[in-house]
């Protein structure tokens, strides 16, 4: 199946899970999540604030400053397709984008470069275990993640893992991938 196609299946299907379901899964994937022990050591953490049917990130966020770790998340450009990560220590500093994306507000937020992200949760609608993925189309992580050399995670709900999908040659995997079932050691698949 091609990768629009495949993209709009999956996205379906997590459009079509409960509001009880998707909280239930969602919680079960941050508790997965905080076991990870690359999580853990990190000091600071790049997460995308998601929206539905994405897995619930304003919750790991929280979890994040409580277990007193900063917290960056991206502000793209539309223009070239780039984004950079901004610290954000309060839901306020965030404002809605374009396609009612929320990104952090640039005169609250300070810009942190890829070296001092410890850990960056990449996200997806398609996932392999060996941990490439089919993104939301923009290719803005896929140009991220070529100059970024810290863990990367991705949580999905587990029926978004499947066994194949196209690859390119510029498509870059993660490490692993967090579902409410199970955790993937993605670079272990792949050797």
């Amino acid at each position: 199946m091609e990768k629009a196609m495949l993209r709009k299946s999956v996205i379906g299907r997590m459009g079509q899970l409960t509001t009880s379901q998707h909280a239930s899964m969602s919680t079960a994937i941050l508790e997965n999540l905080l076991d990870d022990p690359d999580f853990q050591k990190a000091e600071t953490i790049g997460v995308t604030v998601s929206r539905w049917p994405e897995i619930d990130t304003i919750p790991l966020i929280e979890a994040c400053w409580r277990l007193k770790k900063r917290v960056a998340a991206p502000k793209c450009f539309a223009k070239d397709r780039t984004m950079d990560f901004r610290l954000f220590d309060h839901l306020d500093q965030l404002e809605v984008v374009y396609m009612n994306l929320q990104e952090p507000i640039e005169a609250q937020t300070e810009a942190i470069g890829p070296a001092n992200i410890d850990l960056l949760i990449v996200p997806g609608v398609v996932f392999t275990e060996s941990g490439y993925r089919i993104g939301f189309g923009g290719g803005y992580y896929d140009r991220y993640l070529s100059g970024f050399s810290g863990k990367t995670r991705s949580l999905a709900f587990d029926f978004q893992v499947t066994d194949d999908l196209p690859v390119e040659s510029h498509d870059i995997p993660v490490d692993g991938i967090i579902t409410e079932q199970r955790t993937i050691d993605s670079k272990a698949v792949r050797t």
